[in-house]
């Protein structure tokens, strides 16, 4: 079997540097593009971080991954081409579920939510990864795969080109792609859409690779010029400190999760979407959306 097969993300980490090299040169003739250093250095720092806390963990998801291969798989698919492709789609189609529960439940959002907390949006900001993401239920999603017969080598292959495709969609220097290309796949424009703080934007276009998910289960946002994005957390950090950007969601569940009084509640502050409290006091992104909603309503009402 293929046990051998090259990391993509580590043979692309050269093309990355270049790229956001070219993308602030490229911003600073043009305006086109922005970045501002603390950032930029605060979103490197997070990338190294995630390299460094994912080999560390990488032997113990291999010896689950293997376990499952070993036992519960139904067929060995072998390594023929259409393997590849199968295990490419297959895996994006589970990454969009990733995805959206990273967005939908925060356990997986007090990892998920680093990539989302700068205010600016550049090549550097795909960089911006988590460190705890192998400590949430994120990998479960990837389990039927296996047990498919997809072999974990390719999977594990597979999902780092997925990782190669998105990091090109973090720029703001493509404004938009040709008609064919953004129905079928993952685009700049599809993906500010997903950073953006914006009500009417909040929770949507999950996509890696092929936004004909989103738009198959209802997530799916286009980015209208009438409505400019603006990026960031709902409520921003305020720091450039990588250990409070990589960290400030767990505390905040560990605190809720203390102080909660009932199991119920306790549950429930690890399961429910982010802002989720017992007696409402904070906004979940449903909440916030309904209220603007409401607004809009009512403005367009009254100008009739």
């Amino acid at each position: 079997m293929p046990l051998n097969l090259p990391e993509p993300t580590v043979i692309a980490v050269p093309a990355f540097v270049l790229l956001c090299l070219a993308e602030m040169l490229y911003g600073w003739k043009t305006g086109r593009a922005h970045f501002e250093g603390k950032d930029t250095f605060t979103s490197l720092i997070m990338g190294l971080g995630s390299t460094v806390s994912g080999a560390l963990t990488a032997s113990i998801a291999a010896v689950g991954a293997y376990w499952i291969w070993d036992h519960l798989r139904l067929f060995d698919l072998g390594q023929a081409p259409w393997v590849f492709v199968l295990a490419f789609v297959l895996d994006d189609f589970a990454y969009y579920w990733i995805h959206r529960y990273g967005h939908r439940m925060r356990w997986m959002w007090a990892a998920h939510v680093i990539h989302h907390s700068s205010q600016h949006y550049n090549l550097s900001t795909a960089l911006r990864q988590t460190w705890t993401g192998q400590f949430t239920p994120g990998a479960l999603f990837k389990i039927p795969l296996i047990i498919l017969g997809v072999h974990p080598a390719i999977i594990l292959f597979v999902a780092g080109i997925n990782l190669i495709y998105q990091f090109w969609v973090h720029t703001e220097a493509i404004k938009r792609m040709p008609r064919w290309f953004e129905a079928v796949m993952n685009t700049p424009s599809h993906h500010r859409v997903h950073h953006a703080n914006n009500p009417k934007y909040l929770d949507s276009n999950y996509a890696g690779v092929f936004i004909i998910w989103d738009k198959m289960f209802g997530t799916f946002v286009p980015e209208d010029d009438a409505e400019p994005v603006r990026y960031g957390l709902v409520r921003d950090l305020g720091t450039f400190n990588p250990l409070r950007v990589a960290f400030h969601e767990w505390w905040g569940i560990i605190k809720d999760v203390w102080s909660a009084k009932t199991l119920h509640d306790k549950f429930m502050f690890l399961v429910a979407p982010p802002g989720w409290t017992p007696d409402g006091s904070r906004k979940t992104s449903d909440m916030i959306k309904e209220e603007w909603q409401a607004r809009l309503s009512a403005e367009r009402q009254a100008a009739e």
